[in-house]
């Protein structure tokens, strides 16, 4: 299940993020991709296209969202922190530019892009430190775009394999105020209240066999961090429930993107 991690120790979330580095091929493997419709919505909302932008996607990890944003037609350079996520990156899209850093330092000059990307990652940045550098490298009237895939919670089989995993872990479930999946809001995107994020929410589905929608679950930090014994035995479990909604073994996995848009003023503004 796609979640936004809530606020947790420094610690343990330092472990969660470097974790996806030992996990890059199932991720790479596994992870949903995005719909043609949310790269409409970036660029409705921004007001300008993809095509033909200079765009820097953050925290791109195996490049998934690069991909199709080089697809698109834009110009892309990427940036990824973690050592087994950028050799994935460069397995997958060796022509693709990509530097090594975080969003709490970018390695990119000042005014420099068009659009910064966070395809699933702003959540790993700090955003009193995050906000100000894409404050600094977009161009004026330059759009900072963040987006998370979250599960269609109001689905009765993916709210009830929500639950079995909140039980498993020991976590509690984080919705929105109308019970949508995890609350993503410009407030908790930038607490500074610096960006003046619109939101807009796009739905979109994939079928893939229950073994990919397992490894998609285990990709997760929260299982990564697990223990692989323990998330083993869950996945097991877990097998004979999807097995018992799906008969064909095709799972229909359904998406809401939560996508957020803030455009940098520009000096006329």
């Amino acid at each position: 299940m796609s979640t936004t991690p809530p606020p947790q120790p420094s610690a343990l979330h330092a472990g969660r993020a470097h974790s996806f580095n030992a996990a890059a091929a199932q991720y790479a493997a596994n992870r949903p991709s995005y719909p043609p419709a949310l790269f409409h919505a970036i660029e409705d909302l921004a007001g300008h296209p993809l095509t033909g932008s200079r765009v820097a996607d953050i925290g791109a990890g195996t490049g998934i969202a690069t991909a199709l944003l080089h697809a698109r037609g834009a110009d892309v350079v990427a940036v990824e922190p973690g050592d087994g996520m950028a050799a994935q990156f460069r397995r997958t899209l060796p022509d693709v530019p990509l530097l090594r850093g975080d969003g709490n330092s970018l390695p990119l000059a000042t005014a420099s892009t068009d659009f910064l990307t966070y395809a699933q990652s702003w959540h790993w940045t700090d955003p009193a430190r995050s906000v100000p550098e894409a404050l600094r490298v977009l161009r004026p009237g330059g759009s900072l775009a963040l987006w998370w895939n979250t599960s269609a919670l109001k689905l009765p089989w993916i709210s009830e394999q929500a639950d079995r995993i909140e039980r498993h872990l020991g976590t509690a479930r984080e919705v929105d105020r109308n019970g949508n999946g995890p609350e993503v809001s410009a407030a908790l995107a930038d607490p500074t209240g610096r960006l003046d994020f619109t939101r807009r929410t796009v739905r979109w589905s994939r079928r893939v066999p229950v073994d990919t929608h397992l490894a998609n679950i285990g990709s997760h930090s929260v299982f990564l961090v697990h223990g692989k014994e323990r998330t083993a035995a869950f996945l097991t479990e877990e097998r004979k429930h999807l097995l018992k909604a799906f008969p064909d073994g095709i799972v229909e996995e359904v998406y809401d993107v939560i996508l957020l848009v803030a455009t940098k003023p520009t000096a006329a503004s």
